[in-house]
């Protein structure tokens, strides 16, 4: 299980606000097209298709998928909330390195609805009943949408515990914008100032701004996995290889000890990050460019210390340094992020596929990171799941 993986094609569309795009069977068949494309390949050499959804019914995956063709291939439906594009593409990558097939490929694609998003089904238990639990054991009750209170209760006991400042927060909104400026896929690329960012509505007063929430969005990508067998029987691009991929859930963490950073997963982002960095025999500070989960600012600074690209407290010193952007130690979410394309759960994986093989691939235009050869990729899931990916330019 530890061979190499290639990505052969990526495909990506433009995410569209909820009721402003076309319908996921067209969202989704549209990435698969550009995915195939980007390979060079047709439909009919894909073995197995991996299909990430979060609101959809059964079988959605076959629906999307069947507009590829109708092969009779296996095709499963993939459901890890946030980290479900992500997740198939684990579940993709693992078919491919396990020597099950030897092409594969994994979708995700979301058609949402506006507003906050909340349980579909009101008539049973909840999976999210025990973290509600620690919510109001660790930030108290507060009438607030679900993913506002637990991030911007992670947020909020950074700042107790560090003195970190509602500013810096702020300032990781404003460089997403600018980032977000030279990325046709991204919905929103005004560049924002840090004064703007606070100057936005309170949704938490104190705690969080508008704009320092990433808005729903609609939208579908994809990405074809193969061996380097298959690859280069095919003539392939082999430019970009899965290094190394784990995927956690919640651990079990000392009640005396856990805080709301451990509720909406740094505890799992912390482990799989460095059994990353075990399996590919790296440091944190080899990583040359990354795409993390910055659904809220907040979530993006405590992962900076998640994933170890600096210590216990010291991710507020992280942005004040610039450390974070072109020029610094590490360039996060050249792609603007979600904070600046907005968060189609199931497609937001596999968009960060797409932006960090165009980045490894030295196609990434103005965003380009100039030298990239090692690219990491975090995506989380309340729930909960994290997947962190390291991709690797190797020719």
């Amino acid at each position: 299980m530890s061979m190499q993986v290639v990505v052969a094609g990526v495909g990506a569309i433009p995410f569209r606000k909820p009721d402003a795009g076309d319908s996921y069977v067209r969202m989704g068949a549209e990435a698969i097209a550009l995915c195939l494309q980007d390979a060079g390949l047709s439909y009919d050499v894909v073995q197995q298709a991996y299909a990430g959804y979060v609101y959809g019914d059964s079988c959605a995956g076959q629906r999307v998928v069947y507009q590829a063709g109708m092969t009779a291939i296996p095709i499963f439906n993939v459901n890890n909330n946030c980290a479900t594009g992500s997740t198939a593409l684990f579940l993709a990558r693992q078919a491919v390195a396990s020597g099950a097939v030897e092409c594969a490929l994994a979708v995700g694609f979301e058609q949402m609805r506006p507003g906050a998003i909340g349980n579909v089904f009101t008539d049973r238990e909840s999976p999210f009943d025990l973290f509600d639990e620690e919510a109001d054991r660790l930030a108290g009750h507060a009438e607030l949408p679900i993913a506002i209170r637990y991030f911007g209760g992670a947020g909020l006991a950074h700042m107790r515990q560090y003195g970190t400042r509602l500013e810096t927060f702020a300032s990781i909104r404003a460089k997403a914008s600018r980032h977000a400026e030279h990325n046709p896929m991204a919905i929103f690329r005004r560049p924002l100032s840090v004064e703007d960012v606070m100057a936005s509505p309170m949704l938490w007063d104190g705690v969080m701004t508008r704009l320092m929430a990433c808005p729903p969005t609609c939208g579908a990508a994809a990405s074809l996995l193969c061996s380097p067998a298959f690859a280069r029987r095919h003539g392939l691009d082999m430019s970009v290889v899965i290094s190394a991929q784990v995927m956690t859930t919640d651990p079990a963490i000392d009640p005396a000890t856990r805080d709301m950073r451990d509720v909406v997963g740094a505890g799992m982002a912390r482990m799989a990050a460095r059994q990353v960095y075990d399996q590919a025999g790296i440091d944190p500070r080899d990583v040359d460019v990354i795409e993390l989960h910055d659904c809220f600012a907040h979530n993006e600074l405590i992962t900076y210390e998640a994933l170890g690209l600096c210590g216990p407290g010291e991710a507020e010193r992280l942005v004040s340094d610039n450390d974070n952007t072109y020029g610094g130690a590490v360039v996060v979410n050249p792609s603007g992020g979600l904070l600046s394309k907005g968060h189609p759960l199931g497609a937001t994986g596999l968009a960060q596929c797409a932006e960090l093989t165009a980045q490894l691939r030295g196609i990434a235009g103005a965003r380009q990171v100039e030298g990239a050869r090692l690219a990491l990729q975090h995506n989380l899931g309340l729930g909960g799941a994290c997947v962190v990916t390291l991709f690797e330019k190797v020719s």
